[in-house]
């Protein structure tokens, strides 16, 4: 359960005085001041709700148990995820006690739920959030100026051509967003009305949603001219010059192309980072510095096999490339010990298929025997680790990790891509066909898994929730204007330092979910000094104890109490 962290009396009175202003029906209709039957008898006596609700007057306890009946009652994947979103859309406070039970709820609420959610988005439609479309150019700021919150500090776009593993979902990627900064809020306690989630709207390659009479977007294919290039520009300055330099943006499932290109031309500019690269990164590092805990093995001396070479394979091998030489590896040695697998085969010099710049330091001489298959670039390579990001279903096959267990004694196996059904092999299947030996991380959520002999192994889920809350409370509490790829190598390295031996021994690689809240605050805490350390943190002046300070900036669900402050004077000064 999350902590019941308590913010600050100012930010109560604050809030008691903004409430002020509103009385009667306009309290229940607003999501964030909305008690529904736990507004006391004074409240609805003197804001004008009294006959407006049942007589009962129920505690959040009795509204959240509740809840999780209705949840339990027989709904497939899509209606719970429509009943979860729609307690957000009438009583935030409720939406974020229930999601204490993080673990439980991650499912629906994020992977694997939200891909179908934005599959189906034309038949669900929840207004929210930004819609920018590439026939609005020239007029962003006025778009911008729509939303009615006036101190966002973090925004989460996309521009839906990368959904997941689902492709290019166009308009229906605003499901992602919205995700993402419940997430912001959930994990990490970043106050909601401070959250903005965009799509930006340039058109789709994908022919059934452009035949689809009920598509909410542009009838039209992607734009790629410099006219796109220009769009998201614009966008950029629209959100700094009303919001502030230092607002937080974050890139979510941009083609890779663009995702990179983005990182590289924001990254200086702008207070930015992209969660398919540099998040997944950070938490697939995390995953492997707790291997190293696992096998003694430094991750120096690790061999590490890519399935996939687009955003998620550079991001997760650049990071490694940099941990590598923290610890003393020259970066020539580092790139040598990371090989990558594509669609078109292993990535080597020379080759037919064109390799891009990105992939380029990855790119090595071919072996003597060149692979052909996935099976065989593991038996000539005879790799420590495998890292499955294609997206691309079951390649992680019987023969692949049979290999994997032959080559190696722990044979570590990452299998990262989402949803469940994108993933490269199942947990039973790496732990049975390993005797469980292998240390194992998914990017999608499985059950326990019990061998034969009556071992038990939880396997680890490599969620970027673990990384991207806690690194965005740092970023926003310190007032950072560019953020640094170190800044996910000390994140991934505090994740790990949460792991328990007794965790371990499970099988997780990650600590449990259920412990988000604090695992976020502690990265925060770590990243918030390594900023400061660094020159990076423009906060003024540096808080002394950063673990109090962050905790008392942490948004909470408890219900404010919205009566007037009423006080007697001493009887003497009244006669």
């Amino acid at each position: 359960m999350f902590s019941r962290i308590r913010v600050a009396a100012t930010c109560a009175m604050a809030c008691r005085r903004h409430i002020r202003k509103k009385k009667g029906k306009p309290l229940m209709l607003n999501p964030l001041t909305n008690k529904g039957m736990a507004f006391t008898l004074h409240e609805r006596q003197m804001l004008g709700l009294q006959g407006l609700l049942p007589p009962k007057i129920e505690t959040k306890t009795s509204q959240a148990l509740r809840f999780h009946k209705n949840l339990a009652k027989n709904l497939d994947t899509l209606e719970k995820y429509i009943y979860i979103m729609g307690i957000q859309e009438r009583h935030e406070k409720l939406f974020y006690r229930v999601s204490d039970d993080i673990e439980r709820l991650m499912p629906t609420l994020y992977t694997t739920t939200v891909g179908l959610a934005c599959t189906q988005y034309g038949h669900i439609f929840r207004a929210k959030g930004l819609f920018i479309s590439i026939s609005d150019r020239g007029h962003i700021r006025s778009i911008v100026n729509n939303w009615p919150e006036n101190d966002v500090k973090a925004v989460v776009v996309t521009d839906g051509e990368r959904i997941l593993g689902l492709g290019d979902l166009g308009v229906y990627g605003m499901g992602i967003p919205v995700g993402k900064l419940c997430l912001y809020t959930a994990c990490a306690g970043i106050h909601p009305d401070k959250c903005l989630p965009v799509c930006i709207d340039v058109g789709t390659d994908n022919t059934t949603l452009l035949k689809d009479p009920f598509y909410m977007g542009l009838y039209q294919k992607r734009d790629r001219s410099q006219v796109y290039d220009d769009l998201i520009d614009e966008f950029m300055e629209a959100i700094t010059d009303r919001y502030g330099q230092n607002t937080l943006i974050q890139f979510e499932d941009f083609g890779n192309h663009n995702a990179f290109r983005f990182l590289r031309k924001y990254r200086e500019k702008y207070c930015t980072f992209n969660d398919d690269i540099q998040g997944t990164a950070s938490v697939a590092l995390a995953g492997l510095l707790a291997a190293q805990k696992a096998t003694g093995k430094p991750l120096a001396e690790q061999k590490v096999l890519f399935l996939g070479a687009g955003e998620a394979a550079l991001g997760i091998a650049n990071l490694i490339v940099m941990a590598m030489m923290e610890s003393g590896v020259s970066a020539e040695e580092a790139y040598r010990r990371i090989w990558m697998f594509d669609k078109y085969g292993l990535l080597v010099q020379g080759r037919e298929q064109k390799v891009d710049s990105n992939q380029e330091p990855f790119t090595h001489q071919a072996p003597e025997q060149i692979p052909k298959t996935f099976v065989e670039a593991v038996n000539v390579l005879r790799p420590s680790a495998i890292i499955g990001v294609a997206g691309a279903g079951r390649l992680f096959s019987q023969d692949v990790i049979k290999a994997m267990a032959s080559i190696n004694e722990r044979p570590i196996i990452f299998a990262l891509s989402n949803p469940t059904v994108k993933a490269e092999c199942t947990a039973e299947e790496a732990y049975t066909l390993t005797e469980g030996r292998c240390l194992f991380a998914s990017g999608s959520p499985f059950e326990l898994v019990t061998l034969k002999d009556g071992r038990t192994f939880k396997p680890g889920q490599g969620n970027n929730a673990y990384i991207f809350p806690g690194v965005a409370l740092a970023v926003i509490l310190s007032s950072v204007r560019h953020i640094s790829d170190k800044v996910f190598l000390e994140a991934a390295k505090a994740l790990t330092e949460q792991l328990t031996d007794e965790e371990l021994a499970q099988g997780r690689l990650y600590p449990p979910l259920s412990n988000i809240r604090e695992v976020s605050i502690y990265i925060a805490v770590k990243v918030m000094e390594f900023l400061y350390a660094n020159n990076m943190a423009f906060h003024y002046p540096e808080p002394a104890d950063k673990n109090r300070y962050i905790r008392s900036k942490v948004w909470t669900y408890e219900y404010e109490s919205f009566m007037p402050d009423v006080y007697d004077w001493p009887e003497s000064k009244v006669h």
